[in-house]
């Protein structure tokens, strides 16, 4: 039996075609093998930017030993967990029952009908003095398992399959009511890390969804501890390690409490996100460490993350190169800096400035340090010499060999994007961020939407679809391009694909919208209706269709909208109070609904260069929470603004309109 995964689209599932291991990729022909030879399923989860993935296919399954047992006692299925995101979240959900934590690689042990009975998630190769079973041994006690005990097998399946389907469905209802957004905001101020910013410790993940909800909150009613919340957290991470102070953009999350240290691989959803985070920030604050933070987002997604010919976003970045290398792309000995560099003065300020020392942060080459701004230039004559340094760095990078870009165009990706990319070409004053971004999602109706069955997962691909976060991530950026060009078309579709949800995604009985549309087939766990609350690792489906829903009731005023919207928050009112910052995302939409909106019209002429251009443009880049912006044809330039059913009168500057907005 050959290895099947050579013809199949995924990055991820061809880097392991030259594997010995049989892999065969997700679909009914493997269980149905699996029922015929009565054999357990392997089933490997992960993706082509994971380290700890890239580690497991070095150590256990390019292992010609280990390729033996699972070949004679398994079948083995190997998924790709960006194409297959609904596989993804209901075998974690499986895992964590089992063992508490979830992550990449998964392994997972299923029965052949599907059911896990057993799992983790790396495996070494041997035992090892941390407790972890090694591989082999694991295999091979499984297998006896299997062989010897099925009952204890499906009792241990069946205790799973419970948990699951309890797990997955996280709609819980409650009263909407301010009460929960205050108790979040509290919640968070418990969580927040005082001496770095951030929520939690170590690992230290971004949380743009909550900075976006506490800005929202500091604007509103002007408390300090918010503001301070906002600025710690996003300073602290424009000064770490996890963000690339050569190259721009951020790592994916970091490994300890300060930020220094990051898992090397950058996503295009962390960075989407943080980019409208910053965004905000410095619309609200006007910090000009802000503004630079997301000019360096938008500067190595247009470099390195997209293809403005094709009109597409590319997906993520690699940590490495190879098996055994632990981010040396990124990272820098004092000799590599002082060879890149044209003088020691230039050296000295990089090495002060960055904290380059020996022995430096990685534990696998001593010598190798990650950049992070641990103090400022001795003085103002010092910062051109920083910043004309870093330029040199990065001259001196682009001549290594780079990690690996997955380009697939992933829907749900492309649409976060674009929407920050309009964002970013209203602050930012970047034109040639609003085009990339329409480039993009004109692509993304054109070659993804169908009008029966929805968007697909992937740009130009028929399969898979029916997947609750592309077609609402892909009607938020419909929302985001009506807003920032002013065409009725972009409204004309957003609606289209938010009615579609309802049809396919939305339970009339119950309320809230399933991950999955109905009437999609689904084997073994993904029969199993979900309801994600969660921002986790993008943010939630139903957050984001709440969000979809208030803005789409405010520029519409159809009932309708209104009518999923406060139902949809009464759904999960309660698991919005009890999971607070992870579901910042909903949080955010509950504000929408208990607070006015600020309604921002201008009318007049067409085409650049009139006050009325200027004025649509003032519009966008103003910060205001739940905010939305029309844009219509008239004679005459007039911008009015309307907070809940108070409306200013019309001006017809755009420092007038500026000043309202103020």
């Amino acid at each position: 039996m050959a290895n099947l995964l050579a013809s199949e689209p995924s990055a991820y599932l061809k880097s392991a075609a030259h594997q010995p291991v049989h892999w065969r990729p997700w679909g009914e022909a493997a269980f149905a093998q699996a029922r015929a030879e009565e054999k357990p399923i392997l089933l490997d989860i992960g993706a082509v930017w994971c380290h700890w993935c890239h580690v497991m296919d070095g150590e256990s399954y390019e292992d010609p030993e280990v390729a033996e047992i699972l070949n004679r006692d398994f079948i083995c299925i190997k998924v790709d967990r960006d194409e297959r995101p609904d596989v993804d979240a209901r075998y974690q959900r499986a895992v964590q029952a089992l063992t508490g934590q979830g992550g990449w690689p998964l392994t997972a042990f299923l029965t052949p009908d599907g059911e896990v009975f057993f799992g983790g998630t790396y495996f070494p190769p041997e035992d090892n003095h941390y407790g972890r079973p090694g591989f082999i041994s694991v295999l091979k006690q499984v297998a006896e398992l299997h062989r010897s005990d099925r009952a204890r097998v499906a009792k241990s399946a069946q205790a799973i399959r419970r948990h699951v389907t309890e797990s997955l469905d996280e709609a819980k209802g409650g009263q909407v009511t301010p009460a929960i957004l205050d108790a979040a905001a509290a919640q968070m101020a418990g969580l927040f890390d005082v001496r770095y910013g951030g929520f939690g410790d170590a690992p230290k993940f971004p949380h743009p969804a909550a900075v976006d909800f506490l800005l929202a909150r500091w604007h509103d009613a002007r408390e300090d501890w918010t503001r301070e919340v906002v600025e710690k957290t996003l300073t602290g991470m424009a000064k770490g390690g996890i963000r690339d102070h050569v190259g721009g953009g951020f790592h994916r999350y970091s490994v300890d409490e300060r930020w220094i240290l990051p898992h090397f691989e950058k996503m295009a959803y962390d960075n989407s996100e943080l980019l409208r985070s910053y965004l905000n920030a410095y619309a609200a604050l006007g910090t000009p460490l802000f503004k630079e933070v997301a000019a360096g987002i938008v500067n190595w997604v247009l470099e390195v993350l997209s293809d403005g010919e094709r009109g597409v976003f590319f997906t993520s970045q690699d940590a490495d190169l190879a098996f055994g290398d632990d981010g040396d792309y990124w990272t820098w000995t004092p000799g590599e800096i002082r060879a890149a560099l044209s003088d020691d003065h230039a050296f000295d300020v990089i090495r002060r400035v960055f904290d380059v020392e020996v022995p430096g942060e990685m534990h696998h080459d001593h010598e190798k340090n990650v950049l992070w701004w641990k103090r400022d230039p001795a003085g103002d004559d010092e910062w051109p010499v920083l910043k004309d340094a870093l330029k040199q760095l990065k001259v001196a990078r682009d001549r290594r060999k780079a990690p690996f870009v997955d380009a697939t165009a992933y829907v749900n990706w492309n649409a976060m994007m674009a929407s920050a990319f309009l964002h970013a070409g209203a602050v930012l004053d970047r034109p040639e961020c609003n085009t990339l971004a329409l480039k993009v999602l004109s692509r993304i109706w054109a070659e993804a939407w169908d009008d029966g069955r929805g968007m697909a997962h992937v740009i130009g691909r028929a399969e898979p679809r029916g997947l609750l976060e592309d077609n609402i991530h892909a009607a938020a950026a419909f929302l985001d391009a009506y807003e920032a060009k002013g065409d009725e078309a972009w409204l004309v579709r957003a609606i289209a694909v938010a009615r579609h949800c309802v049809r396919a995604h939305w339970d009339e009985q119950a309320g809230g919208f399933f991950d999955l549309a109905r009437d999609r087939p689904g084997a073994a766990y993904l029969a199993t209706p979900a309801k994600p609350a969660q921002d986790a690792p993008t943010p939630s489906g139903n957050g984001v269709a709440a969000l979809v829903l208030a803005r789409l009731s405010a520029l519409t005023e159809d009932r309708e909208f209104r009518r999923l919207l406060d139902r949809q928050l009464a759904t999960f009112a309660g698991a919005a109070a009890q999971l607070g910052l992870h579901a910042a995302t909903l949080l955010r939409a509950l504000d929408w609904a208990l607070n006015p909106a600020t309604r921002v019209e201008v009318s007049g002429p067409r085409g650049e260069g009139g006050a009325a251009c200027a004025m649509h443009l003032v519009a966008l880049q103003a910060y205001r929470p739940r905010k939305i912006v029309i844009r219509r044809s008239a004679d005459q330039p007039a911008a009015t603004v309307c907070v809940g059913t108070t409306c200013s009168l019309p001006v017809a500057t755009p420092e007038a309109l500026a000043n309202l907005l103020r």
